[in-house]
């Protein structure tokens, strides 16, 4: 259990450790998701000390998977200081979304990995355990994936099938990573993207310069999750039409993966069919080896 970004709820912390524990989980909690604020009250810890949890995390054999306690800001500043040479581990499970985003790329650039854009231990009601939407989706995926992923209220923006391996997360990281030796484009991927917390002419400027920077040139197809606090729900549905319409793929809208809203785990780098006509993802292969 680690944090690379923001210090999170010791409560809500403990009481996912339980319910992992109580699933059959040993839990190993590193100092970075117990830290506080030092330099700069957003941040847990020094960026040392989050460099050397997540690094430690990647590499020993011991450790099964890494779950993020939680995200915030901090992960680009974490990033810097991983050294990814060290890493000799095989493939492990790999859990975080929002500000997460940064290090999934990276694990994907860096080593190759798979991961898992999903629910946070001090997030996301995952002390609830059984009880959690998010928490039961994680568990299924991680230990008996299904073989598609079924969006009811999703919308179509573009109808068709698109085929390629699973990518994305928070738009903002996404944009960010650019220019980065981390950054992953989308060509050839089903690209999926949410955020939160974005005033609507911010989120177009945060889509606009994945379509600027080539990010988007030759991808598959695109799945959108939430966008919530990102101002009236109509205007962000009228600004995604706009920036994602005319790329000739399909193009799926409102899908519940995101913040704020009992979500879904989208695993990532996995080879997927997505009908934006039905409202469909289909893994080609399962996520967990």
């Amino acid at each position: 259990m680690i944090v690379a970004s923001s210090p999170c709820n010791q409560t809500k912390l403990a009481g996912g450790v339980q319910v992992l524990e109580d699933a059959g989980f040993v839990v190993d909690v590193l100092d970075s998701a117990r830290a506080s604020g030092t330099e700069y009250d957003y941040l847990a810890g020094d960026d040392a000390l989050r460099a050397a949890d997540l690094t430690r995390a990647l590499s020993d054999p011991s450790y099964a998977g890494i779950f993020f306690a939680g995200g915030g800001y901090g992960a680009q500043r974490t990033l810097e200081l991983v050294d990814f040479s060290l890493v000799s581990s095989p493939p492990k499970v790999v859990v975080g979304y929002s500000d997460v985003t940064a290090l999934l790329e990276a694990i994907a650039v860096k080593l190759g990995w798979g991961t898992f854009y999903g629910p946070m231990v001090a997030c996301d009601d995952f002390h609830l355990g059984a009880g959690s939407y998010a928490f039961t989706e994680l568990m299924t995926m991680v230990t008996e994936p299904p073989a598609e992923l079924v969006f009811p209220d999703a919308r179509t923006i573009v109808p068709g099938v698109a085929e390629g391996v699973t990518l994305g997360g928070c738009a903002t990281l996404l944009a960010a990573n650019l220019g980065t030796d981390t950054s992953l484009p989308a060509s050839g991927a089903i690209l999926f993207l949410e955020d939160v917390d974005e005033l609507l002419f911010r989120l177009d400027r945060i889509l606009t310069q994945l379509r600027r920077s080539t990010y988007t040139d030759g991808v598959a197809g695109i799945l959108l999750g939430t966008f919530t606090e990102c101002g009236d729900p109509r205007d962000v549905e009228r600004l995604l039409v706009d920036r994602f319409s005319d790329l000739g793929v399909p193009v799926l809208a409102g899908a519940d993966i995101g913040h704020n809203i009992p979500t879904q785990t989208y695993p990532i780098g996995v080879p997927a069919r997505l009908d934006a006509t039905s409202g469909v993802l289909t893994l080609l292969k399962p996520p967990v080896a």
